[in-house]
């Protein structure tokens, strides 16, 4: 706790912004940091044990919840009392409680649910390792699920509800940009287009459902490719499959493409591997081969809530993913596509509800 005799506090402050904050705001945000692994669990047993919900339909009494969930008193009370001061739910005089516009979005909105999710069932126990996975650049925090070098090698293996909760994050930051994507993707008139990182195969489905004659090639990892195979089996023979891995040396990536998409799929590498894998991709592309790269760029956000939640992803690759990747800026990857001989061509900003920024590339 802070106190008058906390040696720390007699550091002066060397302000490098304005900052009207009092120094009870700061001491608060501090304190809200320090406890911040606790407010989510809590927050989260809130949403998970159906108090939220019930508030969500009626204001309620610690009692009356307690016999309606079949919970402690003990148990609603202090969970109520943290939802209060996570301003999650509100008291009234009379001892009845009430969802707070928090409370319901929390409960209620996706995108919210799949972040939460996410962080609870494939983040949360590793990043207690966060530090030695910076110090390493490896990922330590994904031996509590098994020991592979990086998450893609043991997606398939992953507990089911860790497995979902990682496809649910993974999908619903992709599959909302779809429909803005077809167009812009299509805007050429592509026949043939290659689909790196294909995944379960997913866009690859939209494209071709999106035009009848187009024809698609994924390439993956084989554990995500079996999955992609299933999915698209009565497309017959316009999906046809590569397993590579991009990062070993020795793979060359089909020829013929008129297109190349790689949707949220070089935030997974380094920058050198990046360059690296951009070579392979301009190696394998024509003179008339668009190439497009999809990415949540965190300097092209308009709302800061945004830039908060790919920074703190960002993490997640450090820790859990791979050791060594992050979300990127626009200048990071323009510079990654520049060392790899490719150009820019075009880049479209703000597709999709989540600002992603599609850059068209070419040779």
């Amino acid at each position: 706790m802070i106190t008058k005799n906390n040696a720390k506090l007699n550091t002066p402050y060397r302000r490098q912004r304005k900052d009207a904050r009092t120094m009870a705001d700061v001491a608060f945000d501090a304190q809200r940091i320090a406890f911040a692994p606790i407010s989510f669990q809590a927050a989260l047993a809130l949403r998970d044990l159906g108090i939220l919900d019930f508030l969500n339909n009626t204001p309620a009494d610690d009692k009356t919840l307690a016999k309606k969930l079949k919970l402690s008193l003990y148990a609603v009370q202090t969970l109520l009392e943290n939802g209060v001061a996570l301003e999650l739910v509100t008291k009234d005089e009379k001892g009845f409680y009430s969802l707070t516009k928090t409370g319901w979005f929390l409960l209620c909105d996706p995108m919210t649910r799949a972040n939460m999710d996410f962080v609870n069932d494939v983040c949360y126990l590793g990043m207690y390792s966060l530090k030695e996975s910076l110090k390493k650049g490896k990922p330590t925090g994904l031996k509590v699920f098994g020991n592979w070098k990086t998450v893609y090698e043991g997606l398939s293996k992953l507990p089911a509800k860790n497995r979902k909760s990682w496809f649910a994050f993974d999908h619903f930051y992709s599959d909302i940009a779809f429909p803005e994507i077809l167009p812009l993707v299509f805007e050429l008139s592509p026949k043939r287009i290659m689909d790196i990182g294909a995944n379960t195969g997913k866009w690859a489905k939209k494209c071709l459902e999106y035009d009848k004659n187009v024809q698609m090639m994924l390439v993956d990892l084989p554990g995500q490719l079996n999955v992609a195979k299933k999915n698209l089996k009565k497309y017959g023979a316009r999906a046809e499959f590569c397993a590579a891995n991009v990062l070993d040396e020795k793979t060359v990536l089909p020829k013929g493409a008129d297109a190349v998409l790689m949707s949220q799929f070089l935030d997974c590498f380094s920058e050198e591997q990046i360059v690296s894998i951009l070579k392979k991709v301009k190696a394998a592309s024509g003179k008339n081969t668009r190439i497009y790269i999809l990415e949540p760029l965190w300097d092209r956000q308009e709302y800061e809530a945004a830039s908060f939640c790919l920074n703190h992803t960002s993490l997640y690759f450090t820790n859990i993913a791979n050791g060594n990747s992050k979300m990127y800026s626009a200048a990071q990857m323009e510079a990654c596509i520049k060392k790899a001989g490719l150009k820019v061509e075009k880049m479209f900003d703000g597709v999709g509800r989540f600002a992603y920024t599609l850059i068209r590339c070419v040779k």
